[in-house]
């Protein structure tokens, strides 16, 4: 489903199960940049914010982290927020190709989640999410549950509030020719170390 007034906002969230810089995470930290790379290649891949003081886009505002886990002062924490031109293409990178190799060995890198790892929810074409507005939109999905101002892929809704399905033909398709443009990637991030 394509939508010309809204775009398709993913902020997920994660603690690793150590910093950043050290080996156990070493897998997550070499492949980071394939994933950014193999999402600005992805068909319907809008933009990204980058993170406040560090190289690479602009940070969508200060860089916030959902209080309703509690205090998480010196815990090594990972997030992301992009916008998709709708479901299906953001469905399409996730679960396929080089995305879908980082999370194969998601578990190994970060905490196990009692919390949902990502929300969804639809913004204006035009408008940049803030970190704090996803972060509201997340704790709003684990308080409330899915609903059309923060919801996931398994419980979806349109941009004007129907509970939506997935066209997983188009799916398909979009994961099929998001792999012609990430071979390069994929195959370098098939022999870096886990």
């Amino acid at each position: 489903m394509s939508s010309v007034s809204h775009h398709l906002a993913i902020y997920n969230f994660g603690i690793h199960v150590q910093s950043y810089a050290t080996a156990p995470v070493q897998g997550f930290a070499l492949r980071e940049p394939f994933n950014f790379e193999a999402a600005a290649r992805a068909i319907g891949f809008v933009g990204r914010s980058g993170y406040e003081g560090e190289p690479g886009p602009e940070s969508w505002g200060e860089h916030a982290v959902p209080t309703v886990l509690g205090d998480l002062r010196g815990c090594s924490t990972v997030s992301s927020l992009s916008l998709w031109e709708d479901i299906e293409s953001l469905s399409a990178f996730s679960y396929a190709g080089v995305h879908a190799d980082a999370l194969k060995h998601a578990r190994q890198w970060n905490i196990k989640q009692d919390w949902p790892p990502l929300v969804l929810f639809w913004v204006p074409t035009g408008d940049r999410p803030t970190w704090s507005q996803a972060v509201e939109r997340f704790e709003g999905l684990m308080r409330n549950g899915p609903a059309p101002a923060h919801f996931s892929f398994k419980n979806a809704f349109s941009p004007d509030g129907e509970p939506y399905q997935l066209d997983r033909a188009r799916v398909k398709q979009l994961s099929a020719d998001n792999l012609i443009g990430q071979q390069d990637l994929l195959a370098i991030v098939k022999t870096l170390p886990v």
